[in-house]
């Protein structure tokens, strides 16, 4: 008797164990790091994943043709030049990495898509989306058609300041509907920040980047509105662009202000190469409040009951957002999340976003306003 109990005693343990080590394969699996290759390191937002430490992802491979430029680069961030190859889809066949990060000109984000849907490869971006219209079209026919996951990374999207305001409109009702939205985002420009002149080439060619500053920092303030109406596209779009310094950017505005229309709302984007120093911020105003997002954290706010306007500051302890969009991408490549239709890195926001600046520079170009399409 004694023995049978001894044995199912010890059968109760094994199992136990065995399941025990189950979990940790299946957690030890997971959490493997995530594979991401490179397209291209032109846009000199990659120091982000090439400086970064974190053990959540690895570089498997880089795309990039230009040899000065992996010179220079390799030197400054200390990568293998093994992981270098001057073909993209030679490198995707070759290391088959999980996600693909694209780091060239907007223009160049097609091409990408066109090599990695196929191969079933997900794909994040640099925002915006795509230079045209017809390109983000196309590629949302190609994410659809063979089941990738397709991000637009935007800086704004990591802001604590950009959940919490998000969360007061929508959970708390702090000011009520939303009725104007007054969006800054820009710097001094380009040359005056000291971009490098990989990225300056391509960032103030028209085709290249689709545009100056209207499409290098008017698509934050779509994004942003977009996310804010819920995935609701505006009525009306009407743009006015200016040249304050030709002698510079000869080929795209510098100066932008983008006015869209919705039936119960109104967004003012303003974008620029002209200010006085870098800025990201946005003023949303209801009915019964306001907030005033300062920064990624600092926040001033008043609703109605407030006998004056309070100051507050939001990190990543005390809101729900990821503040490293690689981490992010990480989890939704592990299937640990998944992106919202309306959210900030989705395929269907981003195709607005796109459709809005389309319309922004129609309206500038001609002096009309655009009316969008229900």
């Amino acid at each position: 008797m004694r023995t049978h109990h001894l044995h199912l005693a010890f059968v109760a343990f094994f199992a136990s164990a065995l399941s025990l080590v189950t979990v940790c394969q299946a957690k030890s699996v997971n959490d493997k790091p995530i594979r991401i290759a490179v397209a291209r390191i032109r846009h000199d937002h990659v120091g982000w994943i090439l400086s970064r430490k974190k053990a959540d992802v690895e570089i498997a491979g880089i795309y990039e043709p230009n040899n000065e430029l992996v010179q220079r680069y390799a030197k400054k961030y200390g990568f293998n030049k093994e992981l270098i190859y001057n073909d993209l889809n030679s490198m995707l066949d070759a290391v088959k990495p999980d996600v693909v990060v694209a780091f060239g000109s907007i223009y160049e984000h097609l091409s990408v898509v066109e090599a990695c849907a196929p191969r079933h490869i997900d794909v994040m971006v640099e925002k915006p989306l795509a230079t045209t219209l017809d390109q983000a079209l196309r590629m949302d026919s190609l994410a659809k058609k063979y089941g990738i996951r397709l991000l637009t990374n935007f800086e704004t999207s990591w802001y604590p300041s950009t959940m919490k305001s998000y969360q007061l409109i929508n959970d708390s009702n702090y000011i009520g509907s939303i009725r104007k939205v007054v969006i800054h985002d820009g710097h001094q420009g380009p040359k005056e920040i000291g971009v490098s002149k990989d990225f300056f080439e391509w960032l103030t060619d028209p085709v290249q980047n689709g545009g100056g500053a209207i499409t290098d920092f008017g698509c934050y303030g779509a994004n942003l509105m977009t996310y804010l109406m819920h995935g609701q596209q505006p009525l009306s779009v009407t743009a006015v662009v200016q040249h304050f310094k030709p002698d510079i950017y000869p080929k795209v505005d510098d100066e932008a202000t983008i006015i869209l229309s919705y039936a119960t709302a109104q967004c003012i984007i303003q974008a620029s190469w002209n200010w006085p120093f870098s800025r990201k911020d946005m003023e949303i105003y209801g009915n019964k409040g306001y907030i005033i997002a300062v920064n990624s954290s600092a926040m001033r706010l008043r609703s109605e009951g407030d006998s004056e306007e309070h100051k507050t500051l939001v990190t990543e302890a005390s809101v729900d957002v990821y503040t490293d969009p690689f981490s992010y991408l990480a989890d939704v490549v592990r299937n640990k999340i998944k992106v919202p239709d309306n959210g900030l890195y989705s395929l269907q926001t981003n195709i607005t976003v796109v459709r809005i600046l389309e319309a922004a520079k129609e309206s500038a170009k001609t002096g009309k306003t655009i009316y969008l399409p229900k």
